[in-house]
């Protein structure tokens, strides 16, 4: 099991697979008032920032599940790099369907709700895995802009302007599945570009080492294409945000 090599070729050398940076994560974790022991689940756990750094700033016990083998060894280093080994642990496996043996404080899956067909059954498969009064974090991209073409929407990644809410419309979606949305961080421009321009120095780096592999077409052909591509689509038009959620009470009545 491991994602497509492509992904694990142009991420090689990122901590953070998403347009999220260091201090998008320290921010979250403060705001999200972590306590000491605070368990937290990462469906999609990537090489194992969020939960990695969390664990060191809030003493926090983390489980993360992730498809990219090379990934998942990846996040083991970074938790023996700073000295948490022993309160999270990371699964080589797919996060699709995975239900945590311990309810948990924190249900989490950033940037990767396709493993549920979407926010909803994403939200939903979260659920199963929170205790009452947990919080489940979904990172989803949105329009910062809405595209004025189909074309420019693929440029962004996506089949159609339909994949993706404006903003307030996302937020709005969150109440229409019985959720109060009770925090929420951000990217910007500028982690678009960490997430994106990184991979452009691997590539170059790749295609050095490796001028005889199958794949070297298809990152030359992206080593070409992108840098122009994010600075006209990605970095004016997608949005991308961590949104914390928690299931709406019921009103007791007069």
């Amino acid at each position: 099991m491991d994602i497509p090599r492509i992904f694990n070729i142009t991420e090689s050398a990122h901590r953070i697979h998403n347009p999220f940076t260091p201090d998008k994560f320290a921010t979250l974790g403060a705001a999200l008032r972590l306590e000491p022991g605070a368990r937290v689940l990462d469906l999609g756990s990537g090489s194992g920032e969020m939960l990695c750094t969390w664990a060191r700033d809030h003493g926090i016990l983390g489980t993360g599940i992730d498809m990219s083998q090379l990934f998942t060894e990846q996040a083991k280093r970074r938790a023996e790099e700073l000295g948490v080994a022993q309160q999270v642990k990371f699964i080589h496996g797919d996060a699709a369907g995975y239900v945590a043996d311990e309810k948990t404080d924190v249900a989490a899956c950033i940037g990767a709700t396709w493993i549920a067909g979407g926010v909803a059954g994403t939200v939903e498969l979260l659920m199963r895995s929170l205790r009452a009064g947990g919080i489940i974090l979904i990172g989803e991209p949105y329009w910062r802009q809405l595209p004025p073409t189909e074309d420019i929407a693929r440029g962004c990644f996506a089949n159609s302007i339909s994949d993706f809410l404006v903003l307030p419309e996302l937020i709005a979606s969150f109440g229409h599945l019985g959720y109060d949305l009770v925090e929420m961080v951000l990217a910007d421009q500028d982690g678009w570009d960490r997430y994106e321009a990184a991979k452009w120095l691997t590539m170059r780096r790749w295609l050095e080492a490796n001028p005889d592999d199958d794949l070297v077409e298809e990152v030359r052909s992206k080593l070409t294409s992108e840098p122009e591509r994010h600075a006209a689509y990605t970095r004016e038009y997608l949005g991308w945000g961590v949104f914390a959620l928690m299931p709406r009470l019921g009103l007791k009545k007069a």
